[in-house]
Order: C-alpha cells, then sequence, then structure tokens
C-alpha cells in the first residue's frame, strides 16, 4: 500500500500533474495540502474516473484546504478546527484496513519570528502546541500523519543552518515544538528514520530561484509520521524531487511511503 502527502498549491490548477502522479507512481492512498478551492469545485469526477472513489476533503476560496483521496474505503472522517478557528487545514479519516490517517497543513507562520510583531507566527506555535496536547492523549495505533506541517526539523533538513535559523520554519522554537510534538505523540518521522541521518533532504524549493536545481536552496517541510507499531511494516520511502521540475509546478514534491501488508 502506497500513501503519499503532496502540497500541491491548487488541486484544480494542477489535476493532470496529480493524476499522472498518482497513476505512475502506483499511489493508494493521496494526501493534498493547498488545494485552494471550496469544497463545491472540488474535481471529484477526476479522480473516481482514475480508480479513487473514496475522498474526504475540507476547503476555502484561494487558502488552504487539505483532502485525503484514496483507493480504500474510508468507514470513518472527521475534521478539528485546531484553536477553534476554521480554516481547512486538518482532515482525518480511517480506513477500512483500519489505518487511521491525519492530514495537516500547518499555518506557515509569517515572515517575522516574533510572537508580539507578528500574530500568523503566534497561531503557528499555537496550533502546533494543540497539536501536541491532542497526541500525547491519543492512544490509537495503525495511524499515520501526513502533511506540509512547515518546519524543517533539522541542519540536515535546510540548505544552510547558520543563515535559516532566524528565518520562520527554522526557527528553535519550532523546531523543539516538532519534537515535542514527534515524542509525546510516539511518532517515527520515517522519511528522516529511512535515509542516513546526515543526508541533506529537501521537499520544497522556492519560486524565488531561478534555477532551483542548480542552486538546490531546499527545505524539508512535507512530513509522513508513522506510529511506532508500523515501522516495521515500511517498505520504502521516496521524495519525488524530478516533479519539481515540471512545467508550471508547486514549490513542493510529492513524498511516498510504502506499506508491507
Amino acid at each position: 500500500m502506497r500513501l503519499a502527502s503532496w502540497n500541491i498549491n491548487s488541486v484544480r490548477l494542477r489535476i493532470k500533474s496529480i493524476i499522472n502522479f498518482i497513476k505512475n507512481f502506483n499511489i493508494d492512498i493521496l494526501c493534498l495540502q493547498e488545494t485552494k478551492t471550496e469544497d463545491r469545485y472540488f474535481p471529484i469526477e477526476d479522480f473516481k474516473k482514475n480508480g479513487y472513489p473514496f475522498f474526504h476533503f475540507t476547503g476555502q476560496k484561494s487558502y488552504n484546504g487539505v483532502a485525503v483521496i484514496t483507493k480504500i474505503p474510508i468507514i470513518k472522517n472527521g475534521i478539528i478546527n485546531w484553536c477553534g478557528i476554521a480554516e481547512a487545514r486538518h482532515v482525518l479519516v480511517k480506513l477500512e484496513n483500519n489505518f487511521l490517517i491525519h492530514n495537516f497543513y500547518v499555518p506557515a507562520g509569517g515572515d517575522i519570528p516574533d510572537v508580539k510583531a507578528n500574530p500568523k507566527f503566534k497561531y503557528k506555535l499555537e496550533f502546533l502546541k494543540e497539536m501536541i496536547d491532542f497526541f500525547s492523549k491519543d492512544t490509537a495505533s495503525c495511524k499515520v500523519l501526513a502533511g506540509d506541517l512547515n518546519i524543517a526539523p533539522s541542519q540536515y533538513d535546510v540548505w544552510s543552518h547558520n543563515q535559516l535559523l532566524n528565518v520562520v520554519s527554522y526557527t528553535e522554537v519550532e523546531r523543539e515544538l516538532l519534537s515535542k510534538l514527534i515524542d509525546r505523540g510516539k511518532w517515527v518521522d520515517i522519511i528522516r528514520s529511512n535515509n542516513k541521518f546526515d543526508e541533506k533532504l529537501y521537499s520544497w524549493w522556492s519560486y524565488r530561484n531561478k534555477d532551483w536545481k542548480k542552486s538546490n536552496r531546499g527545505r524539508r517541510l512535507d512530513h509522513i509520521f508513522v506510529s511506532q507499531d508500523l515501522k516495521p511494516n515500511v517498505k520504502m520511502t521516496q521524495i519525488c524531487k524530478e516533479i519539481r521540475g515540471e512545467i508550471k509546478p508547486s514549490d513542493h514534491v510529492p513524498i511516498i511511503v510504502e506499506f508491507d501488508l
């Protein structure tokens, strides 16, 4: 079973790229972030006619939006509005095979890493604290946390440790909160776990770089965490870097985990 997560930066704009990806990589479950569309415009029929009849999504016009599209029937679904704000940043599904999947789009946090000067940064930190509290108490097994968490965990997940220390997505406070989320939720960062601890891994390259491939100034902002009971079932992980080079791409690329069931 293959599960992928991708910040698509508009599901309607890039539907052809999505369909090509899920077919070419034989994806069973797709978690999308930044779908950027109201629910009534979500391209359900495009997925149905390509063999993905099950969905759970929440969206809004022009911003945010998350979705789970799957070949496997959904037996339970839900949405949590973190910090009490309905911004289409989370959906959860339980599949027929008992997999429980949380799909997140964590707030980016603005440009200034100061909670007093920047309400967006304060919101991001509060959002993460609520996630920590929730998963500290969650005893479910066979679960996955996927999505764009907008934080690079370590120096091996950014192109420059020194130059990004005071940049939102890599500040010390953000990395500490992400570490607490992993530890207290008893998660395994499976993309990192399946690669060398000091290997540079990126899933995002800014549109601002004229030649993203040459400069390679990336960050690993997209993640798939698995509960500890699932770690032995992980057969393969992959970051699909080549998709960043497609025509009119998202600035994020898909990440994949394959489970041996």
